[in-house]
């Protein structure tokens, strides 16, 4: 199922990054895309990256490579079942990821700039956890994963985790801290990182 794994991917990038950066213009003058921080190659700047690369491996060149022929599919007994899930989880992740992005309203962004204070959003799914958009773009990649089974895809699903894990841990927690100070920290610590009561600070 490569084709539905780029298909379901082109639609998440309409949606969650095209429509979404329009609306914010709409709202706000500005698109909200930030981009990479830091300088080139530092941790700060390689985060951004890999993650970038990797939701690309997952998306896009996981399931190309797959049709080309350059990488083996997955397939097996369990294959029908694994697409159905792979769907289901795709779909759910979208729907989430929407769902945490318009409960950001004006504070939207992809990426971090510095000089810049937005309003600590935690309402919505940000109740439960701090980071919901990174907790359903996780589980949207995993169903990929699932429709287009290889070992690039397993790879770059990897590589991505711990993108995500660098990214937050290394850029967003860092800037949230010196922006918003012990309001952020008091959030953090009665907020999981990625899923409930899993990952607060102490």
């Amino acid at each position: 199922m490569p084709l539905v794994a780029l298909a379901a991917y082109a639609v998440f990038l309409v949606l969650a990054i095209g429509v979404r950066a329009a609306l914010h213009y709409r709202q706000t003058g500005t698109t909200g895309i930030v981009g990479l921080s830091g300088r080139p190659l530092s941790l700060e700047w390689s985060a951004g990256a890999l993650f970038v690369v990797a939701e690309a491996g997952v998306g896009l060149i996981a399931p190309v490579a797959q049709l080309a022929g350059r990488v083996q599919a997955w397939d097996g007994d369990t294959a029908r079942l694994g697409y159905a899930v792979g769907l289901a989880f795709v779909t759910l992740g979208l729907a989430g990821t929407l769902w945490s992005q318009l409960a950001m309203g004006r504070s939207w962004r992809v990426g971090v700039d510095h000089g810049e204070r937005t309003s600590l959003v935690s309402h919505g799914p940000f109740r439960w956890v701090r980071n919901p958009i990174y907790t359903w773009m996780t589980l949207a990649s995993a169903g990929l994963v699932l429709l287009a089974p290889n070992a690039l895809a397993a790879a770059s699903f990897a590589v991505l985790v711990i993108a995500l894990e660098m990214q937050v841990r290394v850029v967003e927690e860092p800037y949230l801290l010196r922006t918003h100070g012990d309001t952020y920290r008091s959030y953090a610590a009665a907020t999981g990182r990625f899923v409930p009561g899993i990952g607060r600070l102490g």
